[in-house]
């Protein structure tokens, strides 16, 4: 089981949000957008925040940090996926998933979030779980292995509320990456909310209230 940071909520939770961060942070990235989020008390979340593990990335010369997968390509999302490291760190989610509802939340009071690397691990294994979400929240990020989506996919999250954030000067993963997998999620039927912000591979304070806006519904629609 990957190392996690928890915040918890005064009162039993009614919603669960993993969210993973990006290449070479740890889950002490968002943590400090929580308070910033203006969730109402009505609401009460559990944010789960799991650390990567480190391993050697190879756009960045071999050398060891926290990843979620190893990247080959420097121009993200076009090819030269590590399907094995994706793959892995997606089980490495669902056990995360599973705790939460071996605690006592149903899978759709789980909502998975991700930044980049992590909004990649997001989107893959909520598509593919067996049983329906809450939503997922894709920040920054690309669809990956886009082209086993269609085989691979779970009815269970054929409608799940999906919400992608992106950054109109982002040089890390282009807009032009995200915008084509938005169209691809569509196109397989997907209900994908998108927004832009005039931001590079970060986040705007618009969006974090957008966030918090989008996860105020999630609680409330339960």
């Amino acid at each position: 089981m990957l190392d996690v940071i928890t915040i918890e909520p005064t009162n039993r939770p009614k919603l669960t949000v993993i969210w993973l961060h990006g290449l070479g942070a740890d889950g002490h990235d968002f943590e400090p957008i929580v308070p910033h989020l203006n969730i109402p008390e009505s609401c009460p979340v559990r944010f789960v925040f799991p650390h990567a593990p480190i391993q050697s990335v190879t756009i960045n010369m071999g050398m060891k940090m926290r990843a979620w997968y190893d990247i080959v390509n420097p121009v993200i999302g076009m090819g030269l996926e590590d399907s094995v490291g994706i793959r892995r760190s997606s089980e490495e989610l669902e056990a995360l998933i599973e705790r939460e509802i071996s605690n006592g939340m149903d899978a759709n009071q789980v909502v998975v979030a991700g930044f980049s690397q992590g909004g990649a691990i997001a989107l893959f294994t909520t598509l593919r779980y067996p049983a329906r979400l809450s939503g997922v929240l894709a920040i920054s990020t690309y669809l990956p292995l886009a082209d086993t989506l269609e085989m691979e996919r779970h009815g269970a999250n054929s409608d799940v509320p999906i919400l992608s954030l992106h950054g109109d000067f982002d040089p890390v993963i282009s807009p032009a990456i995200a915008d084509q997998s938005r169209q691809k999620l569509r196109e397989l039927g997907y209900c994908v909310e998108s927004r832009n912000y005039p931001v590079p591979h970060s986040l705007a304070a618009e969006e974090i209230a957008d966030i918090g806006n989008w996860l105020t519904q999630r609680c409330q629609c339960l």
